[in-house]
């Protein structure tokens, strides 16, 4: 199992999402549709490593991705998980949703085109009651308030009481957001990505 991007196979996974038709494919649904997409540009590999570094993913049993993309944290989350884990990805974009379904044949993947609003829905036809963490690359700095609050508000519910909940993002909107619903908020900021992000890692939802 890959631990970390200095890994050969890591690496290879990594590329995997940054040839010319993957670059396409995030500029072409970025500029489709840019308040829930958020970047035109993958995550970098110091992003993955920054973002992904403080959790032991050999514990995890189930995990949530919300905006996988042309799928950079995918693939890195499934070098990281366990053989039993399952991964849940969602994203808004069938675009992005088929690139997943045809480019992983990972049995621990599920793909499923949808929005993170409804991810107790989807966690459900899925077979799956809590979760042990939630990555998002959402923006929440485009998301109406409303949205924002109920978003956060749904994502605690799905998560286990030792949940975690991590984002990446562009503008420190999400961290009111945080602190309002988890005990313990910890940040960070990785400038080796276009664009530079703010990294967050929440845990024990309250």
């Amino acid at each position: 199992m890959a631990t970390s991007f200095e890994d050969r196979a890591a690496q290879g996974r990594l590329g995997e999402g940054r040839g010319p038709e993957f670059l396409a494919l995030a500029f072409r649904e970025f500029f489709r549709n840019p308040l829930a997409v958020g970047s035109a540009f993958p995550a970098s590999r110091f992003l993955v490593d920054s973002m992904l570094a403080p959790v032991d993913w050999s514990r995890q049993d189930c995990v949530v991705e919300f905006g996988p993309g042309t799928g950079i944290f995918t693939h890195a989350l499934l070098d990281r998980l366990p053989g039993h884990a399952r991964l849940l990805a969602v994203d808004t974009s069938a675009a992005f949703i088929d690139h997943l379904r045809k480019g992983t044949d990972d049995r621990r993947l599920i793909a499923v085109a949808g929005s993170a609003d409804n991810i107790l829905n989807i966690m459900a036809d899925h077979g799956l009651d809590r979760v042990g963490c939630i990555l998002s690359g959402l923006p929440f700095s485009t998301l109406p308030p409303g949205r924002a609050e109920r978003l956060m508000r749904t994502s605690c519910r799905s998560l286990a009481f030792d949940g975690l909940f991590l984002a990446y993002q562009m503008r420190k909107t999400v961290a009111p957001l945080l602190t309002r619903r988890f005990a313990r908020v910890t940040t960070g900021f990785e400038w080796r990505n276009m664009p530079p992000c703010h990294l967050y890692w929440a845990s024990r939802p309250l």
